[in-house]
Parts: C-alpha cells; sequence; structure tokens
C-alpha cells in the first residue's frame, strides 16, 4: 500500500490542473503576509472553535486587511495555535509554509514576525506568484470577474460572474433574493455581498413591481454576457423550495414584502431563479451554471445542511432546464451519494471537488471513491481550490491529490485498476473533464 501510494501520488503530481473555481485577484495572486495563509477562513473557523475571540474574516476584497488588523489578528490567534495543531486544515498550513517558505517551526510570538516578513517580501514578486503555480502544476485558473482588476494575470485565469446569490438564505431575512438582485440593479457588474453580513441594507432603486423585476433581471443578464465569462456562479439553499412561480404570484408577493416570510422567500427566489436560468438558454454553449449547495448560514460563516427535499429541488430544476450544464459543489458529505444517482439519470449535471465541510481527508476519500464507482469521469471534475491566494492553492493540491493517490492506491490493489488506468483515470477528472465540461483552456 506505501509503495503504490508514493509511486501514485508522484505520478499525480505531473498531471496539469485547471482550477475551475477560486477568488485569486488579478495583478495580486500571492499572499500578502503571514495573515492570508494562517487565517484563510477555514482556518479561522478552527480558531474561533478553539475559543479565539474573533469569527469573522479579516477585511478582504476590496478592501483589504491593513497591517494593524492583520497584526491583531494574528495576535489574537496566536494563543489558540496550540489547540488546532490536529486539524487538516492546520496541516495545509504547514505543508504550505514548509514547501514554498522553507518555515518548520511552531509559530509564536517570538518569530512570526519574521515568518510574516518572509511571505510579505514576495507578496508583489510576479514570478514568485507563477512560481508556485509552477510548482503546484495548476496551468489554468478561474476566479470572479470583479477579481480581474487590469487584466495582468488573463493569460492565466479564466472568469465566471459571482454577482448575486437570489436562492441563499439569511437568518431572519425574507427578502433576500429582492436585495441581491437590487445589489446589481442599473450597476456594473461587480461583487457579490459578502458573506456573513447579517442586515442589508442596499443603497439605490428599490424593487417594487414585477416590471421593476423584469428590468432588473434583464440588466442583470445584460451585464452577463458582455463579458468574457464561463459561467455564472451562485448558491442554492436547500432549504428554499424551488419551483416555477407565475408573474401574478410573484406579483401578488411583492405586495407582501414589508411583511414578509418563508412563503415569500421561497417566492422571490423560485421567480428569480427560473428567470436566470431560462435567460441562460440562449448562451448555454459557452456559459455554464455552478452552483453550491448544504452549507447553510450561521452568524459568521457556515454548517453543513441538506434536507432530501433540497435535493429534489435540484432535480426539478436541472429537468426543467436540459440545455444548461450544472456544476454542483456540496457541503454535506452524506449528499454525495444522492448527487451522483442524480447524475447518472441528468446528463447535464456533474459534480465538482470538495467544497467547504466536505474539504477534510476523510470525507474526500469517501467522495472521491463513490464518484470513481457511480459516475463515468466526464461528470466527475476533481478539482479546484476555492484559495483566495496561490500559496492555498498549493496548500489544497497537496491535500487533494494525497488523498486521491490513497483511493486508487486502494482500487489497484483489489484489483478494480491497474497502475496505468489509474493515472489515465486521474488525468480525465483532474484534466480532461474540466476542458470538456466548462470550456477551459490550458
Amino acid at each position: 500500500m506505501n509503495t503504490d501510494f508514493r509511486e501514485i501520488e508522484e505520478a499525480l503530481r505531473t498531471i496539469p490542473l485547471l482550477d475551475v473555481h477560486s477568488h485569486l485577484v488579478g495583478g495580486r495572486l500571492a499572499a500578502r503576509g503571514l495573515h492570508d495563509v494562517l487565517l484563510y477562513h477555514m482556518v479561522v473557523s478552527d480558531l474561533y472553535a478553539a475559543g479565539c475571540p474573533s469569527g469573522a474574516r479579516l477585511s478582504e476584497y476590496p478592501a483589504w486587511a491593513t497591517p494593524a488588523e492583520a497584526r491583531a489578528r494574528i495576535l489574537e490567534a496566536l494563543p489558540y495555535l496550540k489547540y488546532i495543531q490536529n486539524t487538516s486544515i492546520f496541516w495545509g498550513v504547514r505543508m504550505i509554509l514548509h514547501d514554498l517558505y522553507g518555515w518548520n517551526e511552531p509559530i509564536t510570538d517570538a518569530n512570526w514576525e519574521k515568518l510574516d516578513g518572509l511571505i510579505r517580501e514576495r507578496a508583489d514578486d510576479r514570478a514568485w506568484q507563477r512560481e508556485v503555480l509552477r510548482r503546484a502544476n495548476i496551468v489554468k485558473g478561474c476566479t470572479e470577474m470583479a477579481r480581474r482588476m487590469t487584466g495582468d494575470d488573463d493569460d492565466f485565469l479564466h472568469y465566471s460572474l459571482e454577482w448575486a446569490f437570489f436562492t441563499r438564505t439569511v437568518q431572519n431575512e425574507y427578502d433576500t433574493a429582492l436585495i441581491e438582485l437590487e445589489h446589481t440593479w442599473g450597476r456594473p457588474q461587480g461583487s457579490p455581498i459578502g458573506h456573513g453580513m447579517r442586515k442589508r441594507s442596499p443603497e439605490g432603486r428599490r424593487i417594487r413591481s414585477i416590471n421593476d423585476v423584469k428590468d432588473a433581471m434583464d440588466h442583470f443578464i445584460r451585464e452577463t454576457v458582455k463579458h468574457p465569462v464561463l459561467s455564472i456562479a451562485t448558491y442554492i439553499s436547500p432549504n428554499i423550495d424551488l419551483r416555477p412561480v407565475s408573474d401574478t404570484e410573484m406579483a401578488d408577493a411583492l405586495n407582501r414584502r414589508d411583511r414578509a416570510g418563508i412563503a415569500e422567500r421561497d417566492i422571490y427566489a423560485s421567480y428569480l431563479h427560473e428567470s436566470l436560468l431560462t435567460a441562460m438558454a440562449p448562451y448555454a454553449d459557452r456559459l455554464f451554471f455552478l452552483f453550491s449547495t448544504a452549507a447553510e448560514p450561521l452568524p459568521y460563516e457556515t454548517y453543513a445542511q441538506i434536507p432530501q427535499s433540497g435535493l429534489t429541488r435540484i432535480v426539478e430544476t436541472v429537468l426543467r432546464h436540459p440545455k444548461i450544464r450544472f456544476l454542483c459543489f456540496t457541503g454535506s458529505r452524506h449528499s454525495n451519494q444522492s448527487l451522483c444517482s442524480m447524475c447518472r439519470e441528468l446528463p447535464n449535471l456533474a459534480l465538482g471537488g470538495y467544497w467547504w465541510h466536505t474539504f477534510f481527508p476523510s470525507s474526500m476519500r469517501q467522495i472521491m471513491e463513490e464518484r470513481l464507482d457511480m459516475l463515468p469521469t466526464n461528470r466527475n471534475l476533481a478539482f479546484f481550490t476555492d484559495a483566495y491566494c496561490v500559496e492555498w492553492a498549493y496548500g489544497k493540491m497537496r491535500l487533494i491529490l494525497r488523498q486521491l493517490a490513497q483511493v486508487l492506491a486502494q482500487k489497484i490493489q483489489q484489483g478494480q485498476y491497474t497502475r496505468d488506468t489509474a493515472i489515465a483515470i486521474a488525468r480525465q477528472i483532474l484534466h480532461d473533464s474540466t476542458i470538456e465540461f466548462t470550456g477551459m483552456r490550458p
């Protein structure tokens, strides 16, 4: 087993990777300091669970954390690092620091500034940014269109429109879909409303009628299709009862906006979701629909949750829009088998990678094994990073390929694959399937 595992992992490292989903910023791909590695939001969750006072993310694009904020949050986190040495996310931190910065010491009050300096001195070194990508063997990435900046990394990056999440939920808020649309109405394409904002009162125009909805949605689609994007990316809450909604039902629900509840929430989300997918259909040859599910909001981040009814709504949605390619990321390990069974009967649905609450070794291995056993390789897109800097793209590559090597080695041992077959399958799900399904080009 160990020999097979090492050989397989080494072979996987030679496969060119395409990162179908990240949050990299054009022109500043690398970490700005230790905070961008140590306080990646998944590490922040580890620390918060351990008792660290702050559970919120650091300030991020477009108003990045100041040196003062970064320093304060690092100092706050240091006493709690001893409690998270066991976690797989902190294993990722250690691999990043060891492999890329030659750092093997515990991070302490006495040495963190030295480590911070090592990272900061390379932050704007474009040769270093590409060197990290070379070591990760990531040959092409995709990020939000709003993070393209001046296009300095267009040779490496594809783009996705991640602007409004009509089907997300927010605690104690029932007109979320309308607020999301108002965020975009009459404005140039930009970033989504930040995760974890409890009270959102957008400035500008307020949607009051069905004609307002149609005008705002027309603007959203025009802004989408005029940009060179590969996909529309969003989140679908499994707790929303998605279904077709008529203009009359939507108009009546808009009249109840000031006293909206769960029923109105579901009507608003359903109407906007169906309107978007219907409008996408003429562009389905160049746009795919990327959605995540099963990570429901808590005050700072999310937790894994998906009722079976949520999976039913996904099936119904995909069936209603056969021309559109749907790529799903799930935050719930136990939903994976159901999603695999759906893919077997829905040829326009594919599954991607390991997202948020499934990005842990035991979950990844289970998901990998189920998808290898249940899906054709062209419906299994086995790599994306969700990274905010190239250092974490590298770290997630290490974690993913190590788990995949173990799964493949086990299948070789039981006689399901030969070594050559295993490597060929890995190339398909790490590289070829992404090109075929998404249109990304190395």
